[in-house]
């Protein structure tokens, strides 16, 4: 399909350059943000030979430049402070105008799934009726890059909505939360128009955003990068063929299967069967870091005046793909994490009492199981009366992924090296721009080691390309997520969040910390709103001339001395505090056994004082 799309993208170009008229790549269009008090690159195509004049109105300086021998062409346009609307004319014969342009601050706005999680559609953040209807900021302007990957760094990227929107009630719904926030926030203070370039997919890992050129100086990833520059797309059936033959391998390992039958339907066998709430990732109810099949089957009693009438079962988001039964009978099955769960049951199925459901889940990465809002979970008659099905199930295991090995390597799948910076990062790198904005690493936990060379490199990287010097990047570390442990113990995300803070080393970066506004059920905060806001703080701060606090205490230096520990933090804020005065708790320590011990801690002259009982040296 790609190759198709990318085919057919190129011969309407030749008709268009036949015409004699200039073709602009994707990110330029009405309704465009131009970075401000720069020279702004604007490039495309037209028929070699030819003269393409461009004419922006801020000034009414006509520019000129030349069409190479492959079509191509490319100018710098002197832009102003802020303002607008402008227009920019643009010509090789046949004029193209670009209307409603403001000249502003511009951010690239990228990551995975929490970067990329909308005000409504999957990620319904909190109160996002109300959010949704107040979004009437026109000088704020939203573009939507499209998912895609390529093996090659690409020229242009596909975006939706035909290019740039204004931001109000209509557009803003299925943009990215975090990044509507954040610029909301610099426009209350500043007035300044803001483009936001949102490039984001849910569950991807940082090499995947990292140029190959970048990538082939980090042994851990030479190998996967130089393969993929030297791989040619895999053809579409070969791919489903290896995919098939993946899957057949899930299912006959599957012990919910027994010769291609669906065995764990009885509603009398629940030996082995444990009990967990729903909805909930269930890295956060009993099974972390599992990736594989999990079977949850659930009793319910269903009214008198309910029967022989359709019903219609709502099982809120299953991450990743789920088939489901009612009474033994498949009633559905849908693959993808952002979807809602909604099977209509007939009327001839549904009788009063004790009913069953089944869900079987597979997830293949990440976070796994049926999770959302609890009043999503429901069982609803015609007339809208409803059962919730939220709270207890019972669920039981059928296969761990690492009994199989891992699934064939997507020839389009987003998780290889560098596939996604060369489809959605590179078709952006001439465009002038203020900043970035990042949220991810969820799916580099597991590696959180690496993680400390691969993320700065991939802001390094960033940087080289743009090739405008170290522009700020600013990034979101890891929420608390998954229930709170009674004691001490190594954690994942704990690491990989310490690989985020270290990350502050390079220039011009900040980091805006959410350990306090996440959900230990939901790897996907509902409080888009605060963090958008703490990452807005930070840009405020270095970039806009505000003076506020915009970061919380940061480590500098401990002193031990016999069984304490005295911390010393930089703070942004005065002195050390806890909120309402109340005792610090969250402080671990560990002696030359290594075995940590929950800790007491007390603010002593603006450090924090750290000792156990359990830890004598």
């Amino acid at each position: 399909m790609k190759k198709a799309f990318f085919l057919s993208g190129f011969l309407c170009m030749l008709l268009l350059m036949a015409r004699a008229k200039v073709v602009l790549p994707s990110v330029f269009s009405d309704n465009m943000v131009l970075q401000q008090k720069t020279n702004a690159a604007v490039w495309g195509k037209a028929t070699p030979g030819k003269t393409v004049t461009v004419l922006p109105s801020w000034n009414g300086k006509t520019y000129t430049v030349p069409v190479d021998v492959s079509g191509n062409w490319n100018i710098k346009l002197p832009t102003p402070s802020y303002g607008g609307p402008y227009t920019i004319r643009i010509s090789d014969g046949e004029p193209l105008v670009l209307k409603n342009v403001l000249i502003g601050e511009v951010w690239i706005c990228s990551g995975q799934s929490n970067m990329e999680m909308p005000l409504a559609g999957w990620g319904k953040i909190n109160n996002y009726e109300k959010e949704i209807a107040a979004a009437d900021y026109p000088n704020i302007r939203l573009l939507q890059a499209i998912h895609a990957t390529s093996n090659q760094p690409l020229d242009d990227a596909q975006v939706s909505n035909g290019g740039w929107q204004p931001c109000s009630p209509q557009t803003v719904g299925e943009f990215s939360s975090v990044a509507y926030f954040f610029a909301r926030e610099i426009y209350t203070h500043t007035k300044i128009p803001i483009g936001l370039i949102h490039t984001s997919w849910g569950g991807t890992v940082a090499e995947a955003w990292t140029s190959g050129a970048t990538l082939k100086t980090l042994p851990d990833f030479k190998a996967a990068a130089t393969a993929i520059e030297n791989t040619p797309e895999t053809s579409a059936a070969e791919m489903t063929r290896r995919m098939e033959a993946w899957q057949k391998g899930i299912d006959e390992k599957d012990a919910g299967y027994r010769n291609g039958e669906a065995a764990w339907l009885s509603n009398t066998d629940e030996s082995g069967w444990q009990t967990m709430e729903l909805p909930s990732f269930w890295e956060a109810r009993g099974l972390p870091d599992f990736d594989g099949v999990v079977w949850f089957k659930k009793k319910i009693n269903i009214p008198q005046s309910w029967a022989g009438k359709d019903i219609t079962v709502s099982l809120g988001m299953i991450d990743d793909n789920d088939i489901s039964w009612f009474n033994g009978e498949k009633i559905g099955a849908t693959v993808g994490y952002t979807t809602p769960r909604k099977y209509t049951i007939s009327g001839s199925k549904v009788k009063a009492g004790e009913n069953s459901i089944t869900v079987r889940v597979f997830d293949g990465g990440g976070g796994g199981g049926i999770y959302g809002e609890p009043a999503t979970l429901a069982l609803e008659s015609a007339s809208g009366e409803r059962l919730s099905l939220a709270g207890p199930w019972l669920y039981k295991v059928g296969l761990n992924l690492k009994d199989l090995g891992p699934a064939p390597e997507s020839a389009t799948g987003p998780n290889r090296a560098t596939v996604l910076y060369n489809a959605m990062i590179h078709p952006y790198i001439r465009f002038a721009i203020r900043g970035a904005i990042w949220y991810q690493g969820e799916a580099n936990a597991d590696r959180a080691w690496q993680y400390r060379s691969l993320f700065p490199a991939l802001i390094t990287d960033w940087r080289k390309q743009w090739g405008i010097g170290d522009f700020p990047f600013y990034f979101v570390q890891l929420a608390n997520f998954m229930k709170a442990e009674v004691q001490p113990m190594p954690s994942a995300w704990a690491e990989l969040r310490e690989a985020q803070s270290t990350t502050l080393s390079l220039p011009n970066t900040g980091m805006a910390v959410i350990i306090d506004i996440g959900d230990a059920d939901n790897i996907h905060p509902k409080n888009k709103q605060e963090v958008g806001r703490r990452l807005a703080l930070i840009a405020l701060a270095k970039n806009y001339g505000e003076k506020l606090v915009y970061t919380g205490p940061v480590f500098q230096s401990q002193k031990i001395g016999g069984n304490t520990i005295r911390l010393a933090f930089k703070t942004a804020g005065g002195q050390l505090t806890t909120g309402n005065n109340k005792p610090l708790t969250g402080f671990a320590i560990a002696g030359a056994d290594h075995v940590f011990h929950w800790a007491n801690a007390s603010i002593e002259n603006n450090q924090v004082v750290v000792s156990s009982p359990g830890v004598s040296s």
